[in-house]
């Protein structure tokens, strides 16, 4: 398996530099690392006492990685759950927060294991995720990959403003169905005519 640190690099490279849309909650944005991060943290870069849109364009790659690695694998315990979630879950804490938690324990429920639906990996998560593992072993980062899919479609379909990162002007998969896929095996990606045949009714 990667260390934490190489799936850590693997994201800020996926995430790509500084953005501001509108339409993105996380606002400003670089290396994946948002402005409400940064004024979580206290990251004033730039030493005028605000943490503002000019803090997050100073962050550097090595900034973001320590960020992830500290705020967004080991304080989120992610290190005790199975060794196949590390990469999926973390990539997904990295872009959608508490929210990866969730899908991975509402998808434990759905395998039969009584979790909380609480966005923490407490003793009771990490038990029934190792529980699963094992119950499907080299299965269970696609299970995973496909409710985290799931989530992005379900979440286009309720916030219009957000079918842009799901699909493509051309149809085609957007960038958070290629990037949940990066995760799955690749007989579990959908096909383009699956992919417009679950997007038609956005118009």
């Amino acid at each position: 398996m990667p260390s934490v640190r190489s799936i850590a690099e693997e994201i800020v490279a996926r995430e790509g530099g500084y953005v501001n849309d509108p339409d993105d909650p996380g606002g400003a944005t670089k290396h994946g690392v948002t402005i409400h991060t940064m004024r979580r943290l206290g990251l004033d870069l730039d030493g005028d006492g605000v943490v503002g849109v000019s803090d997050v364009r100073r962050i550097t790659k090595d900034q973001a990685v320590e960020i992830f690695v500290d705020h967004y694998f080991r304080r989120v315990r992610i290190e005790q759950l199975p060794e196949a979630l590390h990469a999926t879950v973390f990539d997904m804490y990295v872009n959608a927060g508490a929210n990866a938690v969730r899908i991975l324990q509402r998808m434990l429920g759905r395998m039969g294991h009584a979790v909380a639906v609480d966005g923490r990996i407490g003793p009771k998560t990490a038990r029934a995720a190792r529980a699963a593992a094992a119950d499907a072993p080299g299965h269970i980062a696609d299970a995973y990959g496909i409710a985290r899919r799931n989530y992005y479609y379900d979440l286009a379909d309720r916030r219009p403003s957000s079918r842009k990162y799901a699909r493509r002007r051309d149809g085609g998969k957007g960038g958070w169905i290629t990037r949940a896929e990066e995760f799955l095996a690749p007989r579990f990606h959908l096909s383009d005519v699956e992919h417009r045949e679950r997007t038609k009714t956005w118009g």
